[in-house]
């Protein structure tokens, strides 16, 4: 039941900091003159004749003294109004204010304004309850119920507030359901954050300071006023409570926005539309969040959607990223998330962006055991398929796609670039290594190229790596050779029925790497097996060995070489022998995506070191230290290249007769590129089902054009022959 409580009539906008939170040498105004930052003589007490006219317009107060105005103050703008506590208008003038087709005159009427500053040529209209809020300049504020501030209102940031107690701190349960990675989100969290903190549990130190950083970035004194900034319109909203909403703001027909920092700028604006109910959140600029949508303990990165009904509840979703329709429960979402549909369904999950969830993909059940639900870990470019289903817990590779199925077990995908199937007329699940590559080149390709093009924030924060092949993912390759090899070694030996536990995993590994060099004819005589990728007793398939275990060699090849010619580009005096001395050294195997942006492991490690011990003190300096790794990433990652290139060579150093060798197969390769793109997509073109629609030729090409006319598949064509020139040139520098 409410709790309701009688007060003298005089108790509205009175002591709004009560007396036992009020510091020293401080008043009820302290905080809120530091907020507004305008000078005291910039507003002026009520003349007579003024009040006057404000009381025959059916104006109100409880003490007239405390209603300010400036110079620029026209009474008949005023109606039907009731003022309580000290109130302070910016100029109102004779004119109207518009925002689309909505055309508002400047003023107030009809509404209830407790102890807030109004800035200049604002339209404040039916506001049925208004306290404690500094409102900007020309802004619009239509038909709200209630838009209100208590005093110890933390607006989103996950920080306890003098006098609380630490049980009512805001967590995100990221990750896992049961709350173990539990992060306190704060206004200026992106996804690096968000992961280390949720990540490294284990880093006891780390976890205390990265609390007490959060705390400290905070004023926790009570009695900070909820803020409006300028050119924001709110209207058509029921309730608005605590809530520090940034300029160029749009609200309208919201259900409810509660404790919330709603970031938004003229180049960033960010709009919440009808039905909308936000509860324990940031949102980043650029953010559009619509038509019922439902978020509550959250973190929105910057130029992100929830759409469509779409629920966000304990996550965190990255930057550049759209959810539509779905139900997203715990989960660590990285940049350049799509999701959408109203059929589909995420929890407890890190999905570690440039990923598609399709319609009905189910990732994580509820539940698959007496306990709560575990774990879902997805490499960058996860894209499950159309009624897709997996069970808690699962880890996938980098670009893993799944096909539609029900997949009834736990899985570890350890193969990149992957197809899984579950065959079940055969019971057996059935993986093929590399299949991007090969089937895909498409999608593969025009990775970079989309999400580069919709990667609209003018706040980059949070540094992201958008190229598919990257250290992360090469390495991932690497070890996918070595099972290759290996199980392609053990499934020779299992035909000649030899005892498999007779012989050393160097032995069968060597013999399947001799074979993987033989034939195709070989490879594919054998029924290679998979081992540990499936908690069942059931066959799992490796499809396509041979076929798969050259297309990684070529694309350690293809990412080797574009990498390294980052490098000779940059100086065009750069040569070979330049190369090999800026580049050598052993690779780097062991890679950390933090929330989009690829470290060393050593690197992480060492910034944990640094926050533990107490060297970076704030998340300014945590936020530079990424900006410094960013700014050596470009040469780390072209170091790894050139190991990567001797590695897949099986030397130490390049000769310059190797080094020639591996220009010409790029050409190659970089053709093999070309024409992929334009098979993979001209599938689509040549499909008689999907030509079957259209009445003739003709209607096909007015509809969707000709694979010819794909800007993609012309783009790279360019591309190739740019690349073909820039391989002629830099044979041409020695």
């Amino acid at each position: 039941m409410p709790k309701l409580t009688i007060l003298p009539s005089n108790s509205i906008g009175a002591n709004f900091i009560p007396a036992e939170y009020l510091p020293e040498n401080h008043n009820q105004f302290t905080f809120r003159n530091q907020q507004v930052n305008k000078p005291q003589d910039y507003w002026r007490p009520l003349k007579s004749e003024e009040i006057e006219r404000l009381v025959k317009n059916n104006n109100a107060a409880t003490d007239w003294t405390q209603v300010m105005v400036t110079d620029e103050f026209d009474t008949d703008q005023i109606a039907n109004n009731r003022f309580f506590g000290l109130v302070r208008i910016g100029a109102v003038r004779d004119v109207v204010i518009k925002h689309h087709d909505l055309q508002l005159p400047v003023g107030i009427t009809n509404s209830i304004v407790v102890s807030c500053d109004i800035g200049d040529d604002v339209a404040i209209h039916n506001v049925g309850y208004l306290s404690y809020y500094i409102i900007g300049d020309r802004c619009i504020i239509s038909n709200v119920n209630e838009l209100n501030t208590c005093n110890h209102a933390k607006f989103g940031n996950g920080i306890v507030k003098e006098g609380e107690p630490e049980k009512i701190r805001v967590w995100l349960e990221l990750m896992n359901e049961t709350g173990c990675r539990g992060v306190a989100p704060f206004d200026g969290m992106i996804a690096a954050d968000a992961y280390m903190w949720a990540r490294y549990r284990d880093d006891e130190a780390l976890m205390k300071a990265l609390t007490q950083i959060t705390q400290n970035s905070f004023d926790t004194r009570r009695g900070y006023y909820g803020t409006i900034g300028d050119e924001c319109v709110v209207k058509n909203s029921f309730v608005i409570k605590d809530v520090k909403v940034g300029t160029h703001c749009y609200i309208k027909g919201a259900n409810k926005l509660k404790n919330l920092t709603i970031n938004s700028s003229i180049e960033e604006p960010t709009q919440i539309g009808e039905g909308v109910e936000l509860v324990n959140g940031i949102i980043g600029y650029g953010c559009h969040i619509f038509y019922g949508c439902k978020a509550v303990r959250f973190v929105m990165g910057n130029n992100s959607n929830l759409k469509y009904g779409a629920r966000l509840i304990n996550s965190f979703l990255g930057d550049n990223s759209t959810i539509s329709c779905c139900e997203v429960l715990n989960n660590l979402i990285f940049p350049a998330h799509e999701q959408h549909h109203n059929n589909s369904f995420l929890v407890a999950a890190l999905v570690m962006g440039q990923s598609n969830l399709a319609a009905g993909a189910t990732i994580g059940s509820n539940h698959n055991s007496r306990a709560n639900d575990n774990e879902i870990q997805a490499g960058r470019g996860f894209w499950p398929g159309l009624c897709t289903s997996i069970k808690h817990s699962c880890r996938f590779a980098s670009f893993v796609m799944l096909s539609k199925a029900d997949y009834p077990a736990e899985m570890y995908i350890p193969f990149p670039f992957s197809l899984l199937n579950n065959n079940v007329s055969k019971d057996q699940l059935e993986v093929t290594p590399a299949f991007w590559w090969m089937y895909n080149m498409y999608a593969l390709e025009r990775n970079t190229w989309k999400f580069k093009g919709r990667d609209g924030r003018k706040r980059k924060v949070q540094h992201i790596e958008l190229e598919a092949l990257a250290p992360d993912s090469v390495e991932e390759i690497f070890d996918a050779m070595y099972l290759l090899e290996l199980w392609v070694g053990k499934a020779f030996y299992r035909k000649q029925q030899q005892n498999l536990s007779q012989l050393t995993d160097e032995a069968m590994q060597q013999k399947g790497k001799e074979l993987l060099f033989s034939t195709a004819e070989a490879v594919n005589a054998l029924e290679v097996l998979g081992e540990g990728m499936e908690k069942t007793k059931r066959k799992v398939l490796i499809i396509k060995a041979y076929q798969s275990y050259h297309a990684y060699r070529d694309m350690v090849y293809y990412y080797a070489v574009n990498t390294i010619f980052n490098w000779m580009q940059h100086d065009t005096s750069r040569t070979f022998a330049d190369m090999v001395v800026a580049l050598q050294g052993n690779r780097e195997t062991k890679w950390a995506n933090f929330g989009g942006q690829l470290m060393r492991e050593q690197d992480v490690d060492a910034l944990r070191q640094d926050i533990g011990n107490g060297k970076l003190t704030t998340w300014n300096q945590i936020h530079q230290r990424y900006d410094s790794l960013w700014e050596q990433y470009p040469l780390h990652k072209q170091q790894h290249a050139y190991a990567s290139l001797c590695s897949v060579l099986g030397v130490s150093n390049l000769t310059q007769k190797q080094w020639l060798e591996v220009l010409d197969k790029s050409l190659v390769i970089q053709e093999f590129v070309k024409d992929q793109v334009y098979l993979s997509r001209k599938k689509d073109f040549d499909n008689p089902y999907r030509r079957m629609t259209f009445r003739n030729e003709a209607e096909m090409t007015a509809a969707i054009g000709t694979i010819e006319d794909n800007g993609f598949v012309k783009e790279v064509r360019q591309m190739t022959v740019k690349f073909n020139d820039l391989v002629k040139e830099i044979k041409q520098r020695g």
